[in-house]
């Protein structure tokens, strides 16, 4: 049975509870792994424990994944948290082994880059299932902006991405996109569609992300029988689960169409998430493992 696509309004999510994050997560470890491109892409992984546990991938946004003060907090917010529920993270950086900074700006993006990073999440997903503190059939995706296009793109039924006969049992179990790039019919040329159940968070009034294609593209996919579930916050602009991002107008990343991005936290829609999303991952990554 298709999804139930429901759009959720601000009144009354301010009295939802935070999921609690771990005081502190496992200290990080950088990896390294082969891409399907033949990059070798470098991983930050926090281990959840001993396991074998499920496990999620991270997928960055425009911006990279290092900032300034070393990894986004954004990242490093979903990783603790994560990790406080049992799941380990391994944050893949698509854009430091290819010399690229930030492909937000319209001068600064790089096709061939984004082409290949659903081939370094299926890399990441090899290296997760090679480690005896993962459970190799217990693993999700998760990706925010231009990485929550890499997650619709990694997970189409036609991903040229993913490796040939690979059993759906060793694929991604479950996906999240925040905010996702790429989500449109212009985008998705014949439509989207994927067995791998995904959950969709949108702002109401993300102008960088914007509502009426990705809703239009994935409300048809869902009617499809495609198992998407989408959420819609009233009021959130983008990243509107980073934590304290103060709001903001960014003309320094004005798109083609001379639209000016709009960010910054909105407290009712990221309190959701917090709980929303890991209760998703649950029900295909622990529940379904008993």
């Amino acid at each position: 049975m298709p999804h139930l696509l429901t759009r959720l309004a601000l009144a009354g999510l301010a009295a939802l509870g935070l999921l609690a994050a771990s005081p502190a997560a496992q200290a990080q470890e950088k990896v390294s792994f082969p891409s399907r491109d033949g990059t070798l892409i470098d991983g930050y992984l926090f281990r959840a424990g001993q396991g074998p546990g499920p496990a999620v991938v991270f997928a960055h946004g425009c911006g990279g994944l290092i900032g300034k003060n070393g990894i986004n907090a954004r990242e490093t917010d979903w990783a603790q948290r994560l990790n406080g529920a049992g799941y380990s993270v391994l944050m893949v950086d698509s854009f430091t082994p290819r010399g690229v900074r930030s492909m937000c700006a319209p001068a600064n993006f790089r096709s061939d880059v984004y082409r290949a990073r659903p081939k370094d999440m299926y890399g990441a997903l090899a290296y997760l299932q090679a480690q005896p503190f993962v459970n190799p059939g217990r693993i999700a995706l998760m990706g925010w902006s231009q990485g929550g296009g890499t997650v619709l793109n990694t997970l189409r039924t036609d991903s040229s991405a993913r490796p040939a006969g690979l059993a759906p049992s060793r694929d991604f179990q479950a996906a999240v996109a925040f905010y996702p790039g790429s989500c449109s019919a212009a985008r998705q040329p014949g439509g989207w569609s994927s067995r791998i159940p995904l959950l969709v968070l949108l702002g109401e009034k993300d102008v960088w992300s914007p509502l009426q294609p990705c809703e239009a593209l994935l409300t048809e996919a869902a009617s499809a029988g495609n198992p998407v579930t989408l959420r819609i916050y009233s009021g959130a602009y983008h990243d509107f689960d980073w934590p304290g991002l103060a709001y903001r107008e960014r003309p320094e990343f004005r798109t083609t169409a001379g639209v000016v991005p709009i960010t910054g936290t909105d407290p009712a829609a990221r309190s959701d998430a917090l709980s929303r999303v890991p209760a998703f991952l649950s029900r295909y990554l622990t529940a379904a493992a008993h």
